[in-house]
C-alpha cells in the first residue's frame, strides 16, 4: 500500500507499508517520470512503514520499466529513506553505496521531520 505525501513538484514523497502492490510501483513510477519531465533535478522522500514485501507479480517489467532511471542518475539530487525496520535501512544504505552521485541519507522514524525537511531541502545536516 502507498500514500503519497504532499509536496513541491521537483519532490516526489511516499509512504509505503504492508506489501508493495505491481499497481503501488506503477504509481510511484508514474510520480517519478511525471516529476523528471517538468524537472532537471528530482528529490525523494520514502518511508516504509512494517514493510512485508513486494508482490512478484509483474516485477520484471518494473524492473525493465526503472533501469533506463540508472542513465538519469545525476537527476536525482536528495533521496531520503526513513525506515522503521533494521533490514530495509540495511538495503536503503546497500542501495546508496551503489548509487553514485546521488544524495542518500536513511532514517529512523522517529527523524522523519527531519529527513522531511533535508530532501525538501530545508536542512543540511549530515
Amino acid at each position: 500500500m502507498h500514500d503519497f505525501i504532499a509536496a513541491a513538484g521537483d519532490v516526489v514523497a511516499v509512504t509505503v507499508s504492508d506489501k508493495l502492490s505491481s499497481a503501488d510501483l506503477s504509481a510511484m513510477m508514474d510520480r517519478i517520470e511525471a516529476a523528471m519531465a517538468a524537472h532537471e533535478v528530482i528529490h525523494v522522500y520514502v518511508e516504509t512503514r512494517s514493510l512485508d514485501g513486494i508482490e512478484i507479480a509483474g516485477f520484471g517489467a518494473h524492473v525493465a520499466r526503472a533501469m533506463p532511471m540508472l542513465g538519469k542518475l545525476r537527476r536525482f539530487g536528495r533521496v531520503a529513506v526513513v525506515a522503521d525496520q533494521a533490514w530495509v535501512r540495511e538495503g536503503s544504505r546497500l542501495e546508496s553505496a551503489l548509487l553514485p552521485g546521488v544524495s542518500y541519507r536513511v532514517f529512523l522514524p522517529s527523524e522523519r521531520n527531519e529527513a522531511l525537511a533535508w530532501v525538501r531541502g530545508g536542512s543540511r545536516a549530515a
